[in-house]
């Protein structure tokens, strides 16, 4: 693939790709979603035209993120991010993504 990346001053890239993240909604749960343009989409979230999920939970905060290489790898690894359970999630965030 060959794409533009570039990382903006908040650390989030702002290049086309594929990601998975996690959030935190201003009432303290987590939505975890996919997209290809990881600023775009949070921006769409925090306007409430993000997932039914995050309306009227906003403000949202990225806590987490992951860059693969394709569509397939970001929905099977949004699922896989989706079962685990609160503290497992939670782990993964301390561990770290690339936020």
């Amino acid at each position: 693939m060959n794409c533009r990346k570039s990382i903006t001053v908040s650390g989030i890239p702002s290049h086309k790709s594929h990601f998975v993240y996690i959030l935190r909604c201003a009432d303290g749960t987590l939505y975890t979603g996919y997209t290809t343009e990881l600023l775009r989409r949070i921006r769409a979230h925090n306007e409430g035209k993000g997932a039914k999920y995050t309306r009227g939970r906003g403000p949202v905060e990225l806590l987490y993120a992951e860059e693969g290489e394709s569509r397939s790898w970001g929905q099977r690894r949004e699922e896989e991010i989706k079962r685990l359970t609160r503290h497992e999630k939670e782990e993964l965030i301390r561990k770290g993504g690339f936020t």
